[in-house]
């Protein structure tokens, strides 16, 4: 996700320098570079220009402090406008009615269907609603039972009239079932098509006008770029759409859509698709947004992660533990786990500040953890409770039973060792600055 981008634009700031002050002439080579990063980016050609034109403005005669290169002072000014491109501020769901209707819009093949069983699970699990969701797209074939498969796999009803071939009634009856059975948000699906037309868009403002939705929610695929700006734009001047929602973001996308679709239609972007799990969704943060790009990574959205999958209970026993210097293999899978939870590998490695640079060209995928776990589960009981028992012979039959070589039982047992010491110097407190030298020792040498 914006990779490209991202590189373009490092590359971009490194051209300006000197001190003192930004002047129009020591700039104008870096706002060039910038605008072609956004074109290549699939950034409008107007918007990319504006961009630069209001960076330029920002920074024309600003004092660089001594302690700052004028590079890294444009890199605060972009953030900043790159934050106001895609919004300036995070803009929630509105679910004030009971039942809250929020009403599936966009073309066939965008992903509504999949992001309409990512909301059902997020309102269910993170905002403790009791959604419903309705199966309005009554032309695709198996439409009605992929809903339904989603809604089996997060524990949500879906509400369909098999052989009813009118998403209006279907709707109406929908929330009808939803003041029946105390849900108290509505999530209808629809139809889409390969292109707008004038059928798709005269049956979904019928539906709109038949149940008064809260939330009309645009649902557009990030890879397909420019082009999402564009359908974008006639759907809102049709429906008058309340939010955005890109999906596939974690595709091979350039980011252009996610840019630009804000300044064309003047409606917040609210969630973001990472992935295919049901769990595979975020909420759009502009400065988030714009601070990953910048490769300064996401500390706040990595520690929303983290305290969704934390256990207090479970934070003390390991406190203890790692004072005492017991931590073991069987802790060790624990935090796996917990961290797998968290989403796709390589999005929340991308969160820390400087990851983005550093694994560009890794590809670190899902099951990046396999091979520890395989040898973890080799091993026996006593052997993760306690790693000092395992000789030599024991390190060969957990190779063995991993399918792996003895060469990979020593890097992970290594590689624990020094971790848990790491951890243990945390845990107390001690030297920071011994901590990261240890750090660096260990990625000098795995």
């Amino acid at each position: 996700m914006f990779e490209n981008l991202s590189e373009r634009l490092d590359k971009s700031f490194k051209i300006l320098k000197g001190q003192g002050q930004i002047t129009e002439i020591n700039i104008a080579e870096t706002l060039k570079d910038i605008r072609r990063a956004l074109l290549d980016a699939d950034v409008n050609f107007k918007i990319a220009k504006k961009f630069t034109d209001d960076v330029k403005e920002k920074a024309l005669g600003q004092e660089v402090l001594t302690a700052v290169k004028p590079g890294q002072l444009m890199v605060k000014i972009v953030k900043d406008e790159l934050a106001m491109l895609m919004g300036g501020t995070f803009t929630d769901i509105e679910l004030t009615s009971n039942p809250s209707v929020i009403l599936m819009s966009g073309l066939q093949g965008s992903g509504k269907t999949t992001f309409s069983g990512k909301l059902g699970n997020l309102l269910k699990t993170k905002k403790g609603k009791n959604p419903l969701l309705v199966a309005c797209d009554v032309y695709r074939p198996a439409a009605i039972d992929q809903l339904k498969v989603l809604g089996e796999q997060i524990g949500v009803p879906v509400y369909s009239e098999v052989g009813n071939m009118d998403p209006v009634k279907i709707a109406k009856a929908a929330i009808k079932e939803a003041n029946a059975k105390g849900h108290d948000v509505v999530i209808v699906d629809t139809a889409g098509r390969l292109a707008v037309d004038e059928q798709m868009m005269n049956e979904i403002t019928a539906i709109k006008k038949a149940i008064n939705p809260d939330e009309i929610l645009f649902v557009v695929d990030a890879m397909t770029g420019q082009d999402a700006v564009n359908t974008a734009k006639e759907f809102n001047d049709r429906l008058d759409f309340t939010g955005v929602v890109l999906t596939k973001l974690d595709g091979d996308t350039r980011g252009g859509a996610a840019l630009s679709i804000r300044s064309v239609v003047q409606k917040p972007i609210k969630f973001v698709g990472t992935g295919e799990k049901v769990d595979a969704l975020d909420v759009f943060h502009p400065d988030r947004m714009a601070e990953r790009i910048l490769g300064m990574g996401d500390i706040v959205s990595l520690v929303e992660k983290a305290q969704e999958q934390f256990d207090e209970e479970e934070a003390k026993k390991l406190q203890k533990k790692l004072q005492k210097n017991t931590f073991n293999f069987d802790d060790f899978l624990k935090q796996i786990n917990q961290i797998k939870k968290m989403g796709n590998l390589k999005d929340v490695v991308g969160m820390i500040p400087g990851m983005g640079k550093a694994m560009k060209g890794m590809d670190i995928d899902d099951d990046a953890f396999k091979h520890i776990e395989a040898i973890i589960f080799s091993m026996t009981a006593e052997e993760r409770e306690n790693p000092s028992v395992i000789n030599g012979g024991r390190r060969k039959r957990i190779a063995t039973g991993a399918g792996t070589n003895i060469q990979e039982v020593n890097r992970l047992l290594k590689q624990f060792s020094e971790t848990r010491k790491m951890m243990k110097m945390v845990s107390q407190g001690k030297n920071v600055q011994r901590m990261m030298a240890g750090m660096q020792q260990q990625g000098r040498k795995f």
